[in-house]
């Protein structure tokens, strides 16, 4: 099977495995990206009022 265009050594099996693991890191990747939350809405000032309650 050396000689088909994998690493040396490598086999099949293990060609498949880390493909699949590269699979999954893009797939999770894509979905924390998907889950994200902008900067600018993290940081978004939200007014406190509560230091005018004693004022008129």
């Amino acid at each position: 099977m050396q000689g088909d265009g994998g690493e040396p050594g490598v086999s099949r099996g293990e060609q498949v495995q880390a493909a699949e693991r590269e699979a999954a890191k893009r797939r999770l990747l894509a979905e924390a990206e998907a889950d994200r939350i902008p900067a600018e809405e993290t940081t978004r000032a939200i007014p406190d009022r509560r230091w005018r309650r004693g004022q008129p």
